[in-house]
């Protein structure tokens, strides 16, 4: 279905040029005074000087030349040269009816989809979920979902940290911890054990304790870096051993992202792309494109527009070590082999910009991918801040496990869920996981990505204002309405949506018909706090109408079914909104 403001102008450029100017002047816009009017059009106002021409009077021709249109209920020249109008109710209604039987709610699928990696995980293994890690996993599922909406076929991956020092720390703690076993024995022939010889608990303690010594102990350090090239060099026992730390580690990961609503398509980390770092590497040198600088090899990515300096991408260090460019950029192959899309989108927070660019210009310049043929886009986020505006730390100054997140602000909704005294204590829970959830992702998402935010529990967890829970509350009021009128009317038959009459109703109606402006908008610009923007005038609109309207005292059964036939359509665009964002709404509070 065309947009409702490019249906709109689509009729204004013909009075345009109906009346012998410019149609590019007929563009719509949503009225800045809508105690005037609904949308308005200041084209005569931009081609007053290029026809030398009073504004009013161009709009005068102009509204003369579109003439009667059922489209409009008002339709007029407002000095000095504006164009306001005013939709009809009728028309309204008859659209309405079209975003009823439509399951997209007006949003049209791609002509010509596209297929697109997310990667919007970048977890270490053997590290639990921390704060750090939220904004980039709802963000990255909400884009997900968006593209998917929208017809194209998209692929998350986690892309996994699992192959860097860290790998190489715990070996090494491992080693000293346990060193009878069959891993670090160079001689060992036999099978390597199928049980991992710790558990996610050993390994969360473990990491932190090498990575401490690592900073303190040269020695030890020598030895995580060297039990770190043998692993990516193809040691035997430190393969098995690596592949105990990532089972284990994805095991948990896929537990605590589980809780969050957040899937992958992969759970592929670095090491999916080593296969591709040698003969990238052998290329990049005879292409000249990779040199060595102080001993590191590195690729040229400045460019002449450049008004700071962009440091070389690193290719390999001083000890032929990889790192984060090198494995970012053999990734972009194996994707590129495996799934040739159109576009790669990647998550990260905004302070890693510099990498990204220099890791897509050296992608682009050395040949790995054709930048028309494959778009590679960086989606930098803010962080999450506490009420000090630093990013969000426990009270003890650590960094806050994600898991810890989610219990806080679920214990925080369930008081407030059971303080009713309606429901058991075990709907309480289930309630309080769908409404806590919605309340983080919602008071996230809220947020345009790039900006950083304070994270705050009372207000996230809050019913009213703009939050997730006030918009959980409006939907089960939807439901409780419709359960009542089935209740009430159990032989009545579906009603139609009807023309609106009262301002409030107006518009709601006005409202739903922007769900898909909404959605384009969220696609095209990367940002879901668009489409938050919309639920939350959606709701809005929708409270303001129940508090005019007592659907269930209506006298007229018309007139109360398609009030019904109504506030059902604005639950169904709710609840396809609220999946694009990643969460659900419970059947009551």
């Amino acid at each position: 279905m065309k947009k409702l403001i490019d249906q709109i102008s689509t009729v204004l450029a013909e009075g345009f040029q109906a009346a012998g100017y410019d149609p590019a002047l007929g563009k719509a816009v949503v009225s800045n005074r809508p105690d005037l009017c609904q949308y308005q059009c200041n084209g005569a106002m931009a081609g007053a000087k290029q026809y030398r021409k009073a504004p009013f009077m161009i709009a005068d021709d102009v509204v003369k030349a579109i003439g009667e249109n059922p489209m409009f209920s008002k339709l007029e020249m407002v000095r000095p040269g504006y164009i306001n109008m005013d939709l009809a109710p009728a028309f309204l209604a008859a659209r309405l009816a079209e975003l009823e039987a439509d399951p997209l709610r007006g949003v049209e699928r791609a002509a010509e989809p596209l297929s697109i990696v997310v990667d919007y995980g970048g977890p270490n293994v053997a590290k639990p979920l921390h704060v750090g890690h939220l904004r980039s996993a709802i963000i990255g599922e909400s884009i997900k979902r968006t593209c998917r909406f929208l017809g194209h076929k998209v692929i998350g991956d986690a892309h996994l940290g699992d192959w860097g020092l860290q790998m190489g720390q715990i070996i090494t703690e491992l080693h000293e911890r346990q060193p009878e076993l069959p891993y670090f024995d160079p001689d060992f022939e036999g099978e390597y054990p199928a049980e991992a010889p710790f558990t996610i608990s050993d390994l969360e303690e473990i990491y932190p304790a090498a990575s401490k010594r690592c900073k303190v102990d040269e020695a030890y350090k020598k030895a995580a870096q060297t039990a770190t090239l043998e692993l990516q060099s193809g040691r035997r026992g430190y393969r098995a051993l690596w592949k105990h730390i990532v089972d284990v580690s994805v095991a948990d990961l896929k537990e605590n992202y589980r809780k969050l609503d957040v899937d992958f398509d992969l759970w592929y980390g670095e090491s999916n792309a080593q296969e591709d770092i040698a003969p990238m590497v052998q290329e990049m040198r005879g292409k000249g494109y990779a040199y060595l600088s102080e001993g590191a090899l590195v690729v040229d990515v400045q460019e002449e527009s450049d008004t700071r300096e962009v440091p070389p991408c690193l290719i390999l260090k001083s000890d032929g070590g990889a790192q984060y460019e090198t494995t970012d950029l053999a990734t972009i192959i194996q994707r590129k082999r495996d799934f040739d899309p159109d576009r790669m989108i990647y998550l990260a927070d905004k302070r890693q910009e510099l990498h990204y660019v220099r890791v897509f210009r050296c992608a682009y310049k050395t040949g790995l991918v054709d930048e028309h043929k494959c778009a590679l886009e960086y989606v930098g986020f803010g962080t999450m801040n506490g009420q000090d505006g630093k990013p969000f730390k426990t009270r003890e100054g650590g960094v806050l496990r994600l898991e810890t997140l989610i219990k806080n602000v679920e214990d925080a909704v369930y008081e407030k869920v059971m303080s009713n005294g309606s429901i058991s204590e075990e709907e309480g829970r289930e309630v309080a996981h769908k409404v806590g959830i919605a309340a983080i992702k919602y008071g996230d998402l809220s947020n345009q990505p790039s900006k950083d935010y304070i994270f705050d529990l009372d207000k996230f967890a809050s019913f009213e204002g703009n939050t997730g829970p006030y918009i959980m509350y409006t939907m089960v009021r939807i439901k409780s309405i419709l359960t009542k009128y089935a209740a009430a009317y159990p032989d009545a038959k579906p009603g139609a949506i009807i023309a609106p009459v009262s301002k409030s109703e107006t518009d709601l109606a006005l409202t739903l018909c922007r769900f898909n402006e909404a959605v384009y908008e969220t696609y095209e610009q990367k940002a879901p706090n668009r489409l938050c923007r919309y639920i939350y005038d959606l709701t809005a609109a929708l409270n303001q109408f129940y508090v005019e309207h007592n659907i269930m005292k209506e006298p007229d059964p018309d007139r109360q079914a398609g009030y019904i036939a109504l506030i059902k359509l604005v639950l169904h665009v709710l609840e396809t909104a609220i999946d694009l964002l990643g969460f659900s709404a419970p059947e009551r509070m």
